[in-house]
C-alpha cells in the first residue's frame, strides 16, 4: 500500500481504501474499483453500508485512512488544503437533504458555486438561468426554497451541482427523501447528465431504481465492496 498505483485513464479509481473513525471500526475497507470517464455507476447497500462516507472521500470532505483515491488524475487523499477547493469546483454534489439556504431564493442558491469563482453577475445569471431551464424551474427562479415543493427542492439541489458544468457528478440518495413518481422523475434528470458524457456516481439503497436504470452498480456491506457489477480488471 506504500506503493502509488498506476495513472489509468479513469475519471474515479481508489486503491485499497479504508476509512476509521475509531481504532478497528471501519467506516470503509479495503475497497477499490474504477471508474471511467461518462460511466453512470450506483454504489448500493442498506443505510450505514459505507455509501456517504465513500462519497465524501472522493470530494474530499474526507481523508481515507489508508489507501489512496485517485478523481479527474489527483489524488485527493495527498491534496493540500488549499487544492481541495478547485478539484471541487470540478465536482457536483446533491445531497439527500438539498442543503438549499432559506434565505436565498433559488437562483441565488443556484449561483453561489458561481460567485465562489467570481463569476461575473451577468454571466452567472444567464448560466443559472439557463441551467434552471434545464431541471424545468426557469419560473420559479425568485421563489424561496420553503414555497417548493420537495421534488422542486431537488431540482434545485441539482441544477445548483450542474451549474458548473462538472466533470463528476456525486449524488447521494438523490430521491431517499421523494415518492416513487418523483424519484424516476429526478432520476431520469441524473441519467440525462451522464448522457451528455458527465462521470455520474449515485448512492441509493432502492433496488428498484438500480433495476429501473439498469447498468453498473457497486453493492457495499459493512463498508466492503460486496459485489461490483462492472468490475474491470482487478
Amino acid at each position: 500500500m506504500g506503493s502509488e498505483p498506476p495513472q489509468l485513464e479513469n475519471a474515479i479509481r481508489t486503491y485499497h481504501v479504508s476509512k476509521s473513525y475509531l481504532p478497528g471500526r471501519f467506516a470503509i475497507e479495503d475497497v477499490s474499483f474504477e471508474i471511467a470517464p461518462g460511466e453512470q455507476v450506483f454504489l448500493t447497500g442498506v443505510s450505514g453500508a459505507g455509501k456517504t462516507t465513500l462519497l465524501k472521500l472522493l470530494f474530499g470532505a474526507e481523508r481515507p485512512s489508508s489507501g489512496q483515491i485517485i478523481v479527474m488524475g489527483r489524488n485527493v487523499g495527498r491534496l493540500g488544503e488549499a487544492a481541495i477547493p478547485a478539484l471541487r469546483r470540478r465536482i457536483g454534489v446533491i445531497f439527500q437533504d438539498f442543503k438549499l439556504i432559506s434565505r436565498f431564493n433559488v437562483e441565488e442558491n443556484v449561483r453561489m458555486p458561481l460567485d465562489v469563482v467570481g463569476t461575473p453577475l451577468r454571466t452567472a445569471r444567464s448560466r443559472v438561468f439557463q441551467t434552471l431551464k434545464r431541471v424545468g424551474l426557469a419560473h420559479r427562479r425568485l421563489h424561496h426554497p420553503l414555497a417548493l415543493s420537495g421534488g422542486e427542492q431537488q431540482r434545485v439541489a441539482i441544477a445548483r451541482a450542474l451549474v458548473n458544468d462538472p466533470e463528476v457528478l456525486l449524488a447521494d440518495e438523490p430521491t431517499g427523501n421523494l415518492d416513487a413518481d418523483l424519484a424516476i422523475e429526478i432520476m431520469d434528470l441524473v441519467a440525462s447528465v451522464a448522457a451528455r458524457g458527465t462521470t455520474v456516481v449515485v448512492a441509493t439503497h432502492d433496488p428498484n431504481l438500480v433495476a429501473h436504470y439498469g447498468g453498473r452498480s457497486i453493492r457495499l456491506e459493512n463498508g466492503r465492496v460486496l459485489e461490483d457489477s462492472g468490475r474491470r480488471g482487478a
